[in-house]
């Protein structure tokens, strides 16, 4: 990924999506995505973290929700997220790429966003691959890139496959 953004830069980008996410709330986003009760979601890339409520109600309280990023502002606003909604499944992950979770530990990675961003897409693609539980499901949506770029850069590792195409966000299962 890239370094982490200064301040002005995040809090021009934080309000930019507070804006899209009353136009397009992330919970249609999430719904498309198949988000269910009692899942482990990575959101990889969570910047200030528009989908963390969103996917805690979609979660539950049986649900956990790791929310990674390289930005330290980012894990600070999903920090303050989660304390002012009193939501104790959501962890915060500071990194470029690994997250130091287990082994096939994980429902579904959310990669929103970000992808263009990569500077070694293949490494963290692997990283997600290492993590996701068989049959686990990676939903990539990147506005940045043309649809069929963003299907060929994730199956051409060969870690996984197409599953789904949606209006907003396409889904690829673990091989």
């Amino acid at each position: 990924m890239e370094k982490p953004q200064s301040k002005v830069s995040f809090t021009g980008m934080s309000l930019i999506f507070k804006a899209r996410d009353l136009l397009k709330p992330r919970k249609n986003v999430l719904k498309e995505a198949g988000i269910q009760v009692g899942f482990h979601v990575l959101d990889f890339g969570c910047g200030p973290g528009g989908y963390i409520l969103p996917l805690a109600r979609l979660t539950g309280a049986s649900g956990k929700i790791y929310a990674l990023d390289v930005n330290p502002l980012a894990i600070l606003s999903v920090k303050a997220i989660a304390v002012k909604n009193k939501l104790d499944n959501v962890t915060t992950i500071l990194s470029e790429r690994d997250s130091g979770l287990p082994d096939a530990s994980i429902d579904m990675v959310l990669l929103y966003d970000v992808l263009h961003h990569l500077a070694s897409p293949d490494d963290v693609l692997t990283e997600l691959h290492r993590v996701l539980k068989v049959g686990g499901i990676l939903s990539v949506s990147d506005h940045h890139m043309q649809k069929a770029d963003i299907e060929s850069k994730i199956t051409a590792v060969g870690l996984f496959r197409s599953l789904k195409k949606g209006k907003n966000v396409y889904n690829f299962i673990k091989e």
